[in-house]
């Protein structure tokens, strides 16, 4: 099975820093990388709300940048620093990105994340039709 790299415009100097891909397509699968809410700067904003909003929007960038929507998610795992603190907040959020089908979900509280000052990190999987 071949497998490619998808990296948005966006995402090329912390991709090729890293030495990470956003995502990766294997099969019908696109496996992305977990993101956080850091703004276009690379800076952590101190608002919950924003952070939460920003991770989704960059969700919404590697997708667009595969040829798939919100939709095409079927699995995501949440992980999450004082998740009782801001879950309401985060499920609300959530819930203007996913409709039903509602992909598979698990959220997980963490002692920490990579990113100083990050409440939240998202990963998902998306489901991408068979190319002929």
């Amino acid at each position: 099975m071949t497998k490619r790299a998808i990296i948005p415009p966006e995402f090329r100097t912390t991709a090729e820093q890293l030495k990470m891909s956003p995502a990766v397509v294997s099969g019908d699968h696109v496996f992305l990388t977990g993101v956080t809410g850091s703004d276009a700067r690379g800076q952590m904003p101190d608002d919950a709300e924003a952070q939460i909003r920003t991770a989704f929007e960059k969700i919404g960038c590697v997708l667009r940048a595969g040829g798939l929507t919100f939709h095409s998610i079927v699995e995501m795992t949440t992980y999450h620093m004082g998740l009782r603190d801001h879950f309401d907040l985060f499920n609300s959020i959530r819930l203007e990105y996913l409709n039903e089908p509602y992909p598979a979900w698990t959220a997980v509280e963490v002692a920490g994340l990579r990113r100083e000052g990050a409440i939240v990190e998202i990963r998902v999987i998306a489901y991408s039709e068979p190319r002929d």
